[in-house]
């Protein structure tokens, strides 16, 4: 960009100016008439998370290999760095979940928010998509800066594969942009500097289609998938949404955990939920097994019809 020689007021305190520091340039005489003494990108503050998520592992179904993995790569080296010096190796930079969409991602990444004194940074991946160009590669480096600020700290980027997507060649201004943002992302995961106490978890429902240096070792060292849940985990899933519900003495779940369906755990929860409004609709204070059935076509019916969640039938 342009480079311009000004003025500085008399009344601003010349003792806080230092490279790279953010000033109020008056547009008319082109002299400094203030300083920004934060100069944070007020969309990287939205990102932080003060108030600890309240999903916890209790509150996850199964998954009991993943939480391992997450633990051992994520928690354990916030709260207990000294057992990887003590056995003298590195802890990993970071881990990526992948899976079919409503199996878990984001609500163990919330869970390990819960149970580390971290904090929590979080972002989707078209977030960083931005319009004017430079701006998305800054928003990464505001977001890691910060994240290094207030370290320990996780951060989470849902949907990576908005911004981590397979690199080729294009003349279209927006994908270079995005590209750019990724290649700002590589620098941060493997930059000079060691991140230390930030770590990065990013989720993604299409790993086949990010870029190999992404996620390669080294940037993320570890890669752990979310399968559809298998009778057990289902049955646990169950278990934990219809934990505080008043059911009819005719309710048998084991027809839905039995069944022959892909129900993710996230169509679990919307079928409960859905049973759960069914009779209320009908000024009943018990949930029947009509209900379930009826909620459960509902469920695979969107499913099959790929019809997004925000729209009701």
């Amino acid at each position: 960009g342009p480079e311009y020689y000004v003025g500085v007021m008399s009344f601003v305190n010349q003792d806080m100016l230092e490279p790279g520091c953010s000033v109020l340039l008056h547009n008319k005489v082109m002299s400094v008439v203030g300083i920004l003494a934060d100069d944070t990108d007020p969309m990287v503050s939205v990102m932080k998370v003060d108030k600890a998520p309240l999903e916890s592992y209790a509150d996850i179904g199964g998954l009991e290999s993943q939480i391992q993995e997450i633990k051992e790569a994520v928690e354990l080296p916030l709260t207990h760095p000294e057992l990887y010096e003590g056995i003298g190796i590195r802890p990993p930079k970071g881990v990526i979940l992948y899976g079919e969409p409503g199996t878990g991602k984001t609500l163990l990444a919330k869970a390990v928010a819960n149970q580390t004194s971290a904090t929590f940074l979080r972002i989707v991946g078209s977030e960083l998509i931005q319009k004017y160009l430079g701006d998305g590669p800054k928003l990464v480096r505001e977001m890691f800066r910060v994240a290094d600020d207030h370290a320990p700290s996780i951060v989470f980027i849902d949907e990576i594969d908005a911004v981590g997507s397979k690199r080729y060649d294009s003349s279209s201004g927006g994908t270079r942009e995005i590209q750019r943002t990724m290649l700002e992302l590589l620098n941060q995961l493997d930059g000079f500097d060691e991140r230390g106490d930030v770590k990065v978890i990013m989720a993604t429902n299409a790993i086949e289609s990010l870029d190999p240096a992404l996620i390669r070792p080294g940037r993320i060292d570890r890669k752990i998938e979310f399968p559809l849940p298998d009778i057990k985990t289902k049955r646990r899933i169950f278990g934990i949404h219809t934990g505080r519900m008043s059911l009819g003495e005719d309710v048998d779940l084991e027809e839905f955990v039995m069944a022959k369906d892909e129900l993710s755990g996230a169509d679990i929860k919307a079928v409960c939920t859905e049973a759960g409004l069914l009779a209320l609709r009908e000024r009943r204070m018990r949930v029947t097994q009509t209900d379930f059935r009826k909620a459960k076509e509902k469920a695979l019916y969107k499913k099959k019809a790929n019809i997004p969640e925000g729209l009701y039938l």
